[in-house]
């Protein structure tokens, strides 16, 4: 039922956006960017229950939280750089978009690394 809210929340606020396309642009930006904003918005805050399973799942992992939190960063660069991305392009800048989404991926890569150092390592061991 809340997809189904969420769905209109962007329906209505594009149609409303469109509104203003030919005589006022910049509001039909500020329109998109604050129906984004607000369906963001109402993404957080249902993090709190994810966060709830999330510890359940820390549990099972035991001893090594470092992956964990590597998994939270990498999952949160997704959604930041994702949202920043479409909102640049709704915008009509696709350049820029374009840059955060290689930044985004640069950063996960980043994030990542320890865990691929960690199977490289754990390989070596079981050859060695």
């Amino acid at each position: 039922m809340n997809a189904l809210r969420i769905g209109i929340l962007g329906i209505a606020g594009v149609m409303f956006a469109l509104q203003f396309r030919s005589n006022k642009p910049e509001y039909g930006l500020y329109i998109g960017f604050a129906v984004s904003l607000l369906i963001f918005s109402y993404a957080v805050s249902g993090l709190t229950a994810l966060f709830g399973h999330m510890e359940i799942m820390e549990k099972y992992i035991g001893s090594n939280r470092a992956y964990f939190s590597i998994l939270l960063k990498v999952i949160g660069i997704t959604y930041i750089c994702e949202f920043c991305s479409g909102i640049c392009r709704d915008a009509g800048y696709a350049s820029v978009s374009g840059q955060i989404e290689i930044f985004g991926k640069l950063s996960i890569l980043a994030a990542g690394m320890p865990i691929l150092l960690a199977v490289i390592e754990s390989i070596q061991e079981m050859t060695g």
